[in-house]
């Protein structure tokens, strides 16, 4: 087939390697106002029968919306939009064509292993669960600026593999966060370390916590406790952790997000490309970013936020960052 790539920057960079290696693309066509790439030719990525969108936030919903009215399959980078009310236009304007939206933790090896051992009993009955996702060091303060804040730039891969891993929904959310580093984050109404206490459909608690600052290297895991075991995704020798006791890791640390997820990242694109139906939907994305609007509201007004508070409420009443 004949794939169109926009954007190549650093997640772009990747997908073009992944795609132009390939075995089911014959034509890389690549797109980007900037930079060019070794794999593909230039071109209007438009014309190919399907695309690859990894450009940057605020161009997601435009372009995902042109693939759409010419029905070419999408894939793209999450998030579909920068807030609710245009996740569900871009959703109206994707009715009958396939897009899948890139949160690519449904790919690891770790976390399937987890969804498999739910499903299959093998935890016995889900009694708890506790997630972390902690970055080396900040983005640079342009980045935080138009991220959108910790809950819905950072800690919405949580929020989506959460629901993907137990098949659970999220009803309520007690958020919290501080700023223990640089300045531009609080002058952009942002934290750099994050707490949250989420309650499941089902009664069960789950406990999360997010830092722009964690020094050691790049720490992503996921607990899951039942009445008959526990098991943990993330838990490699790479996790950025010592043993008070001594034990320690065999291997150096994650240094970053794409280093942590390189085969999970190749797994989606593959996926993408061989299935004929959306492995993580724009639905799928609106559900993150439900709870991702929740948290943010909680952390703003200091009190447990109900998902129905923003799944009913204009988007103009939703709290923003900055």
């Amino acid at each position: 087939m004949r794939v169109g790539l926009l954007g190549l920057g650093r997640i772009g960079a990747f997908h073009a390697a992944t795609l132009a290696a390939h075995p089911l693309v014959d034509e890389l066509i690549v797109a980007d106002p900037v930079r060019t790439s070794p794999y593909g030719r230039p071109g209007d990525p438009f014309d190919a029968d399907a695309v690859v969108i990894a450009t940057p936030t605020g161009t997601h919903a435009e372009l995902l919306i042109e693939a759409c009215r010419r029905g070419i399959p999408a894939f793209c980078e999450k998030p579909v939009a920068g807030d609710v009310e245009r996740t569900r236009e871009v959703l109206e304007a994707a009715r009958g064509n396939r897009v899948q939206i890139g949160f690519q933790r449904r790919f690891d090896a770790g976390y399937a292993a987890l969804a498999r051992a739910l499903r299959d009993g093998e935890l016995g009955e889900l009694q708890r669960i506790h997630m972390i996702t902690a970055d080396p060091a900040p983005p640079p303060p342009e980045y935080i600026r138009l991220s959108g804040g910790i809950y819905r730039d950072c800690h919405i891969h949580d929020f989506d593999i959460l629901r993907w891993v137990t098949g659970r929904e999220v009803v309520s959310v007690y958020a919290t966060g501080s700023n223990r580093g640089a300045a531009f984050f609080d002058e952009a109404g942002d934290v750099d370390n994050s707490a949250a206490v989420l309650t499941l459909d089902d009664g069960t608690l789950v406990t999360l916590q997010g830092s722009r600052y964690n020094g050691a290297g790049y720490d992503v895991r996921m607990e899951v406790a039942g009445t008959k075991g526990t098991q943990v995704a993330g838990l490699d020798p790479h996790v950025p952790l010592r043993s008070a006791e001594g034990l320690q890791p065999s291997g150096a640390p994650w240094p970053d997000f794409v280093s942590r997820f390189r085969q999970a990242y190749t797994d989606e694109i593959d996926g993408f490309l061989r299935s004929d139906r959306s492995l993580c939907s724009i639905e799928d994305a609106l559900e993150a970013l439900y709870i991702a609007e929740t948290a943010e509201l909680s952390r703003r007004e200091g009190r447990p936020a109900r998902l129905h508070e923003v799944r009913t409420t204009d988007e103009n009443e939703v709290p923003r960052v900055g």
